[in-house]
């Protein structure tokens, strides 16, 4: 790198901090004080988490919607959710209508919360008109399987009664027989994709249950109940659809909603950092680009798992383009992220400080990181 004269600026949100948008200006910002003169291009990016919709639709001109739903302990909330008009491309994300930030500490228990409000953003995407709905799975407070997504959708659960099941995860260990005979019918029309950078299965030490239920508030005696019952579920699924989904790599993300989306939409699983940087056509930026930045609240071992700033680093490297890297704090392992493009990173915390310190002064930190990261790029520069 001889000489700087475009430098690409493309973080993830630092979560529970700031905006993937308010990161990239705090970026600018530092590069600016090195280079006064420099030409920036602000490409906020997102891997099917937290803020990816609005990263998409504020990046796409796009629309924001808000419609009723329920949360995942069935209470009326609004949620929002996005569209492009011009490609007839929906953008939803589970956690805005059941998703643990929808709920306190003391309401987490994925026995009993469901997925039914996801449905709800779904059918109005689909009264909209949209062709193709993205769909980002991150951050659920359910183990339902989807099922109560699919409810609202005209599928029915039920059990040797052939009453319907309740709501919740608990309530797969009595499912007997799945009717999906009304299931929606532009469902069949519409182009179903999820953003999902997880690969787990359904079930098992490496399932949904196992793995991601005791962050949504499960005890180990509710992780086996929930195991158990999704594995009834895989099983009625296959005897009912004809589809094994069980072992289906992404099967468990989100409480088991990768395997509703798989078996009874045909979805496709893709990760969700590709989906977003293909819709922003970052390799087109990238490619006119001499540098660039990426960042997230965390650098771990982790990130090396398709989280946005490898993936932004990996199209960056096969273009022979240095990569910078600015995070929050570098966590355990961070080492390991050199051998897959990030070339160097800087942390926020420049003295002792808590971690409310830290986020509430955020802003300003990025811009301190980010100005002493570029003077250090300088003196390289400088002195050859």
């Amino acid at each position: 790198m001889s000489e700087l004269k475009k430098i690409l600026i493309a973080p993830d949100g630092f979560k529970e901090s700031l905006r993937a948008i308010d990161v990239a200006k705090s970026m600018e910002i530092g590069v600016k004080k090195v280079w006064p003169n420099i030409e920036t291009t602000l490409l906020p990016v997102a891997d099917g988490g937290d803020g990816t919709m609005e990263t998409i639709i504020g990046q796409s001109n796009g629309k924001i919607y808000k419609s009723n739903v329920t949360d995942p302990l069935g209470r009326k909330i609004v949620a929002e959710w996005g569209g492009i008009d011009s490609k007839k491309i929906a953008v939803i994300e589970i956690a805005k209508s059941s998703g643990l930030e929808l709920l306190s500490e003391g309401e987490r228990n994925p026995l009993i919360t469901s997925s039914r409000g996801a449905g709800k953003l779904i059918n109005a995407a689909l009264d909209k008109g949209y062709k193709e709905i993205i769909i980002g799975v991150g951050g659920s407070a359910t183990n339902d399987g989807g099922t109560g997504m699919l409810s609202e959708l005209g599928v029915k659960f039920y059990d040797s009664n052939k009453k319907e099941i309740g709501e919740g995860g608990d309530a797969l260990i009595n499912l007997k027989h799945i009717d999906h005979s009304k299931l929606d019918n532009r469902i069949k029309k519409t182009s179903i994709v999820i953003a999902c950078d997880v690969s787990n299965p359904l079930c098992g030490p490496k399932g949904a249950s196992v793995i991601f239920g005791p962050q949504k508030g499960a005890t180990p005696e509710m992780v086996s109940k929930l195991d158990k019952a999704l594995m009834n579920y895989a099983n009625i699924i296959k005897k009912d659809l004809g589809v094994d989904i069980i072992d289906y790599p992404g099967s468990g993300a989100s409480g088991g909603l990768g395997a509703a989306f798989m078996a009874f939409f045909g979805a496709k699983l893709r990760l969700g950092a590709d989906i977003v940087l293909d819709l922003l056509d970052i390799d087109s930026e990238i490619k006119d680009s001499n540098l660039v930045i990426v960042g997230e609240g965390q650098f771990d071992r982790s990130t090396i798992f398709n989280k946005a700033p490898i993936s932004v680093a990996h199209r960056a490297k096969s273009l022979g383009i240095p990569v910078l890297g600015i995070a929050g704090s570098l966590g355990a392992g961070f080492d390991e992220i050199h051998n897959h493009g990030i070339d160097s990173m800087f942390s926020l915390v420049n003295r002792p400080m808590s971690m409310n310190d830290a986020v509430s002064n955020s802003k300003r930190l990025i811009e301190i990181a980010t100005e002493q990261a570029c003077r250090a790029i300088n003196m390289g520069l400088n002195y050859k």
